[in-house]
């Protein structure tokens, strides 16, 4: 695994992701309590910043159409969207989020 610094996780907002690029990817980077998730910062739906939406119960909403997706497993929790979208392997070290974009946790390869 070859992972990456996303951001400090203090910059991890608890209510709404974080959008950081890491790598070839632009990733959102979200908190549940206090786990630490990443995701293509890509609705599967209709091609728009996951991380400008609200994050709630391990899901984090698109803003445009309110589709929902697992923060854990990628996949989405209610309509229109009906594709997964890509989770990465996430580490903390030392007060940093730590991103691994070449490796998937579901399988879906980003786009």
């Amino acid at each position: 695994m070859t992972f990456e610094r996303a951001c400090a996780l203090a910059d991890v907002p608890t209510d709404e992701g974080l959008s950081v690029q890491v790598g070839r990817y632009t990733v959102a980077v979200a908190r549940d309590g206090d786990d630490v998730y990443a995701l293509q910062d890509l609705c599967s739906h209709a091609a728009v910043s996951l991380s400008e939406g609200e994050v709630a119960d391990c899901q984090i909403e698109c803003w445009l159409h309110g589709s929902r997706f697992d923060l854990r497993t990628g996949k989405p929790t209610n309509f229109p969207a009906t594709e997964a979208v890509a989770t990465f392997p996430v580490e903390l070290r030392d007060g940093d989020v730590y991103v691994d974009v070449e490796s998937t946790l579901n399988g879906v390869t980003p786009a």
